[in-house]
């Protein structure tokens, strides 16, 4: 009888002052059980500095189920976001955040959690991310930090940060998708009724328009359900604005304005999404990927998938596939 996979372990770190909604996105990104719609099996566990009920906001409290000790084990920290971001974390917590990024181990920090890596002196020169809200004081109590404006989460020498809350949701779902695959990531996000992909580029805050550009919206949202239905199209912004019957110059500001990010990174998310699954579900020959999710030749496939995911088509394929796909 084949023994089944060891579960991932991921580290919830706990400490006074974390936000509940981080740790409930957290625990219902990696701590359910759904193996049986082919996502991994995972060993989420609360991680703190002693044994006692950790506060949060509002009355509530979480129980650790392990201490710091047990951090090495893990292959995944999570670092929640804060209520006051001024007071520093408990100093055993940043020396274990230090000597956890030393090993090489993936930390990601939701929303304001960004400021305990700020706190551990792991940020000092790196790309960082926080709520928008957040971004000057996070500036202006670590100037060493780069601190970035618009995106939704970024990643720099093994440390993830992210914006505000829901775009935390984005920062866990890309994890699970960068270290398990699209159709895993899917599978939470399909449980989770969220949206599935959302890039790390799209900025995190989108001014609401105006009732009078609903118009505008609703060619939009016909737009993108077009593109999506012909990824495989060499589409140009000029075609789609042509679609949406604006200028090329007035949709691609519609555009950003109503999702966060210009077309043409839009369009090259979802091809690489839509690679992805192919890659997964199908053995279909490399250039016929590169064909039908919009790419046009293998080598503009690979080198897109070098610059976002830090991989290849094929060693995607050979980590991700599912049994019987692999060509």
């Amino acid at each position: 009888m084949t023994r089944p996979a060891p579960a991932h372990r991921i580290a919830l770190l706990a400490f006074p002052g974390i936000r509940a909604f981080d740790v409930s996105v957290i625990t219902e990104v990696w701590g359910a059980d759904r193996t049986d719609r082919g996502v991994p099996a995972f060993e989420l566990r609360r991680v703190a500095v002693g044994p006692d009920p950790v506060p949060m906001r509002g009355g509530l409290a979480l129980t650790p189920d392990r201490t710091l000790a047990w951090l090495p084990r893990a292959e995944l920290i999570l670092v929640p976001g804060l209520d006051d971001h001024v007071t520093p974390a408990p100093e055993p917590m940043l020396a274990a955040l230090r000597r956890a990024h030393a090993r090489g181990t993936t930390i990601a920090a939701l929303c304001g959690g960004a400021f305990a890596l700020a706190q551990a002196g792991l940020l000092d020169g790196r790309r960082a991310l926080t709520h928008w809200a957040l971004a000057d004081l996070l500036r202006a109590g670590h100037p060493r930090v780069r601190v970035e404006a618009d995106a939704l989460f970024v990643e720099d020498g093994n440390l993830w940060t992210s914006a505000g809350t829901a775009a935390g949701i984005d920062l866990c779902l890309h994890l699970v998708r960068t270290a398990h695959g699209a159709e895993a990531a899917a599978a939470i996000a399909r449980s989770m009724v969220t949206a599935p992909f959302r890039t790390g580029t799209q900025a995190q805050f989108i001014e609401h328009p105006t009732p009078h550009a609903d118009r505008d919206l609703d060619a939009l949202a016909e737009v993108r359900a077009f593109a999506l239905a012909h990824l495989h199209e060499p589409l140009t912004v000029a075609a789609l604005a042509a679609r949406a019957g604006m200028s090329p110059r007035s949709f691609a500001r519609h555009f950003a304005s109503a999702t966060g990010t210009t077309p043409l990174r839009w369009l090259l998310g979802h091809r690489i999404a839509a690679a992805q699954k192919l890659l997964e579900r199908t053995d279909l020959p490399m250039p016929e990927i590169a064909r039908r999710s919009g790419f046009g030749s293998e080598v503009t496939m690979r080198q897109h998938f070098a610059s976002h995911l830090a991989t290849s088509p094929h060693a995607y394929r050979t980590s991700f596939a599912a049994p019987g796909t692999r060509g």
